[in-house]
């Protein structure tokens, strides 16, 4: 059974049913079902999930959730080439995280490789598939283009026997990889290419991370997937709409496989599974092709597929996005056949959101100055209480302590401020915040006017940080406490490129767009008990953003931060969009 954890973000019941919905509710209710809609999420073992799979793996498993079935996790591993054991792992991982869970419901593609050996077999045995030894560029010239018939090939018309033993001689190793392989007999003259004798098997004298050397051919993703859903009684196989040409040929197997009575019969009924498309996600500010982004990785633009700027899932895990954030973005971008592309502010906003309600408040300083109370005695210490989280009244509150010395951020004051300024300069009062109300009275500069230190006073009666006499403090800011104050290293990430489209210009290579301050390293002085957070514990440092100790490069009272998310669509700002 599909499950996901719940939370306030998930599906409401209220929301319009999208096209597949409708698509599964009919089939259900007319019994083509068998009483159970039974889904699955395909993945390829060749790279890491990223957040497009993502919404396949809500659309796949959340229809399974939604009327009660099951979705099956198959590994569609048909090309040894390119899959590894490492790969296959991290997609269990990464659907975990998420949220979900196959149960029993686990099928991988090699372990039906003898089944469909067999079914091609019997394709030949009915004159519906034979072997070609056209090259792929020979290929090209006999299948020609949609509008015009193709040539069909010299051994079209091959006898069943002979192609049949030319079809054990490849699973022999007879043959080089690309001298020949196995065609379906379709239609030559159909205006889909996809449809014009396509290969169904072809030779690959390469291991199998799954099986070894037991084969040296191996079948095509095109033949493969409709066979392995229909051997597992999947009702309704949903994929993107680059496969809409491919339906077709999905359906043409299928009807091979009724002939031969390998559907599945459930409670009675016939399982015929049947294919719908839908539009793929796409988000501004990444690449979202498999070979683009292991391209990043094996030229060591990026530190890995992990890597915290990368839209895979581990690397948007390793950042902090929480599961759930990822989920409600899914949602909110809908199931529809159009295609657009999503502002990847969206998925930050689910993520601050989220955040926002969970993660605990702590106090750190990136860019710091110090602040000296000049009305403090030397040695004092002051406690106060600091709340651990607004949005959760059951946080409730840390001690923090403060003395004559503190850090505060650089960028807190200014000599000579704008009329909406409301944080420090000479003559003017803050609220260091949980702490107390300060006056600056003057600074210290070094020869080149960089301000070293801020001096001021405090009022004792003003401890928590608000005025006794009940007057309005207009500015607020954070600090650290110079005598405990401890160095932690902090990471600030940002968007990866730092255009929308790294690679919808044709006359320039995406890797030109890359960021060069899409990483930033730094260390932050913080509040003492950072330093026990662990890995993969979120955190907002306030007023700067979201936080998240890394998963990978923490120990042990030493944390490594990576920075999730800044509070509000800074880039926007930036970028001149009108974000806040």
């Amino acid at each position: 059974m599909s499950t996901a954890s719940t939370s306030e973000t998930d599906h409401p019941s209220a929301t319009p049913k999208h096209f597949l919905e409708q698509w599964i509710e009919a089939d259900h209710a007319a019994g083509r079902t068998g009483g159970k809609v039974v889904t699955r999420f395909p993945p390829e073992p060749n790279g890491y999930l990223h957040i497009g799979h993502a919404k396949a793996i809500c659309v796949d498993f959340g229809m399974a959730k939604e009327f009660g079935g099951e979705c099956h996790l198959r590994l569609d591993d048909t090309n040894p080439s390119k899959e590894s054991d490492e790969f296959a792992q991290n997609i269990k991982e990464d659907i975990h995280w998420l949220g979900w869970d196959w149960g029993d419901c686990f099928y991988s593609a090699a372990d039906m490789f003898d089944e469909m050996f067999e079914i091609a077999e019997n394709l030949i045995r009915k004159g519906q598939a034979y072997v070609c030894f056209l090259s792929q560029e020979e290929w090209k010239k006999y299948r020609g283009i949609p509008t015009e018939p193709g040539t069909p090939s010299p051994t079209r018309d091959t006898s069943p026997e002979e192609n049949l033993r030319l079809f054990h001689e490849m699973r022999d190793g007879k043959y080089a990889d690309g001298e020949c392989c196995l065609r379906a007999k379709i239609d030559m003259a159909s205006p889909n290419i996809h449809f014009r004798d396509p290969v169904i098997y072809r030779i690959h004298h390469v291991p199998h991370y799954h099986l070894g050397n037991k084969w040296c051919v191996y079948p095509m993703y095109d033949f493969a997937h409709p066979i392995e859903d229909a051997l597992e009684g999947v009702t309704h196989s949903m994929c993107t709409l680059e496969f809409e040409v491919h339906r077709p040929l999905y359906d043409w197997v299928i009807d091979r496989l009724d002939e031969m009575g390998k559907l599945v019969v459930r409670n009675g009924v016939k399982i015929r599974p049947c294919q719908r498309e839908f539009s793929r996600l796409n988000i501004t500010y990444t690449v979202m092709s498999k070979r683009k982004l292991l391209e990043l990785v094996e030229r060591k633009l990026v530190c890995g597929w992990d890597d915290p700027r990368m839209p895979t899932l581990c690397g948007m895990r390793r950042r902090g996005y929480p599961p759930e954030a990822v989920r409600a973005f899914c949602e909110g971008v809908g199931v529809t056949k159009f295609i657009s592309t999503t502002d990847v502010s969206i998925l930050e906003q689910c993520v601050r959101e989220v955040l926002n309600r969970t993660a605990a408040r702590r106090m750190a300083v990136l860019n710091p100055v110090k602040l000296v109370i000049d009305n403090m005695e030397e040695g004092q210490v002051v406690s106060c209480d600091a709340v651990n989280n607004p949005e959760n009244p059951d946080a409730g509150t840390r001690k923090v302590v403060f003395g004559r010395e503190m850090w505060v951020e650089r960028d807190d004051f200014m000599k000579d401020p704008p009329k909406k300024f409301f944080r420090l300069s000479v003559g003017r009062e803050v609220r260091l915040k949980y702490a107390c109300l300060f006056t600056c009275t003057h600074i210290v500069e070094d020869e080149k006017g960089e301000v070293l230190e801020i001096h001021g006073t405090w009022d004792p009666a003003s401890l928590g940080g608000n005025a006794p006499d009940g007057h309005s403090v207009r500015g607020t800011i954070h600090w650290v406490d110079a005598a405990t104050a401890v160095k932690l290293p902090v990471r600030l990430y940002d968007r990866l490129f730092c255009v929308e489209e790294p690679d919808g210009d044709s006359e320039h290579d995406f890797k030109e767009y890359l960021n060069p301050r899409s990483i930033v390293k730094t260390t932050a002085l913080c509040e003492p008990s950072l330093q026990v957070f662990k890995p993969g514990e979120p955190v907002q440092f306030e007023r700067l953003g979201y936080f998240v100790a890394d998963s990978k490069d923490s120990a042990d009272g030493a944390p490594v931060f990576n920075r999730t998310s800044t509070l509000r669509d800074s880039w926007a700002k930036q970028q001149g969009k009108g974000g806040k």
